[in-house]
């Protein structure tokens, strides 16, 4: 019970890729690369168990950025054509690939890394792929016309994927959709339709991450104009609890989202934030369990499991050990009390 785990990402080692940066460029090149990625993965289940988290992940070491690690994998996408486009509703530029022609799967695009992931630990382990959703907010799409329609393409690409890795032995699948707090008419109108799509038939668990961003500062200066409370799930909540879903990963550290409205999921697994990483201060354990508690006050504590409320890829290494850490601790704090 309160079996803890993390959004996804980690801090990648300064040889590897340069800190504290989205999109970093690799440091390495061929085969050292390929040998650094896998050394970065080792020292990051190496933090994760040594701070007592339950369900690991690969820290997302071997891939540059959490949508290209799969984009980069498909046929009919340009990276000749990079194009700057706002996403998130304009929050900020990036530049991105272009669409040019119907979306497939070369292969298996992350099994070695599951399979080497899966090789490196016995504990649970989730793998984090983008939903179709957030990819589709972070290409520009010059073939399908529609933002639906390229989101059903990738939720099908996705769930080839999604299956392959749950044969491989990952014990949860989860898809990041960071857009589900951005584009909520969408979210009712096909977003729900397609995360269904993309988890179909999966013999592991399933989750879906929803949060308010990285902790950087456009993501920071957006939270300020949402006013006093941010109830954007509170639109979702319920989509999700008739979704095939089994678990949501939401923002609660540090934030002004009403605790109740973790109730709207009915029986869903919930990923409980109490690790907020748009902070430099690390939580106290005491601090975790007040969170968790919190959260037990309107879900059944075998639903919940203790979180972070987003990647930690831009924050420096050690606050992120840090704040492992207190993840750790505070959840065992909590389940001493139960």
């Amino acid at each position: 019970m309160l079996d803890t785990t993390i959004a996804g990402s980690l801090p990648k080692p300064a040889w590897l890729a340069t800190p504290k940066a989205l999109w970093a460029p690799w440091r390495l090149e061929g085969a050292a690369l390929e040998e650094g990625r896998r050394d970065a993965v080792r020292l990051a289940l190496q933090d994760q168990e040594e701070a007592g988290i339950d369900i690991v992940t690969d820290g997302e070491q071997t891939r540059r950025h959490f949508v290209w690690g799969f984009v980069e994998g498909l046929e009919g996408v340009d990276f000749s054509k990079m194009i700057t486009i706002g996403i998130r509703a304009d929050r900020y530029k990036a530049d991105v690939p272009t669409v040019t022609a119907p979306l497939t799967r070369r292969g298996p695009i992350h099994s070695a890394e599951a399979r080497f992931l899966r090789s490196q630990t016995r504990r649970r382990v989730k793998f984090t792929l983008p939903g179709p959703m957030t990819i589709a907010d972070t290409i520009h799409d010059a073939h399908y016309g529609s933002r639906a329609r390229i989101g059903m393409a990738l939720a099908a690409l996705i769930n080839e994927e999604a299956r392959e890795l749950a044969a491989l032995g990952v014990d949860v699948i989860q898809l990041d959709e960071p857009a589900f707090n951005v584009y909520m008419d969408e979210v009712r109108e096909w977003g729900v339709e397609a995360l269904n799509r993309a988890v179909e038939g999966l013999p592991c668990k399933t989750a879906v991450h929803i949060c308010y961003g990285y902790g950087i500062k456009a993501n920071t200066d957006w939270k300020k104009t949402l006013g006093s409370e941010w109830r954007q799930y509170e639109l979702t909540f319920p989509l999700l609890a008739g979704s095939r879903i089994g678990g949501v990963s939401l923002e609660c550290a540090g934030s002004r989202v009403p605790m109740s409205l973790i109730s709207l999921l009915g029986d869903k697994d919930v990923l409980v934030g109490a690790v907020d990483v748009a902070s430099d201060r690390v939580e106290t354990p005491e601090e975790v369990a007040t969170v968790l508690r919190e959260a037990m006050k309107h879900v059944k504590p075998s639903q919940i499991f203790p979180c972070t409320n987003c990647g930690m890829v831009p924050l420096d290494r050690e606050l992120a050990r840090a704040k492992l850490r207190a993840l750790g601790a505070g959840a065992a704090l909590a389940r001493r009390e139960l």
